[in-house]
């Protein structure tokens, strides 16, 4: 069964869910990074801001197990 969220009769994929809250923390952390010159160590910000959504993504989307939390 594929997971989905009702919002008023409106179903969306857990996908799209997951990665809609992983954009917004990517860009708070990325926020973050901007205001403390983070990026000044990092050889190409578009990528990776890119791996940043990603693992976070995979985090969210895999729920608390790979943080040993069950």
């Amino acid at each position: 069964m594929t997971a989905e969220y009702d919002a008023s009769g409106v179903f969306f994929s857990a996908a799209l869910v997951s990665a809609t809250v992983a954009y917004a923390v990517a860009l708070a952390l990325r926020l973050i990074l901007v205001r403390t010159n983070a990026y000044r160590f990092v050889w190409h910000p578009a990528l990776f801001d890119l791996a940043v959504f990603v693992i976070l993504w995979a985090l969210i989307a895999c729920g608390p197990w790979p943080l040993g939390l069950r």
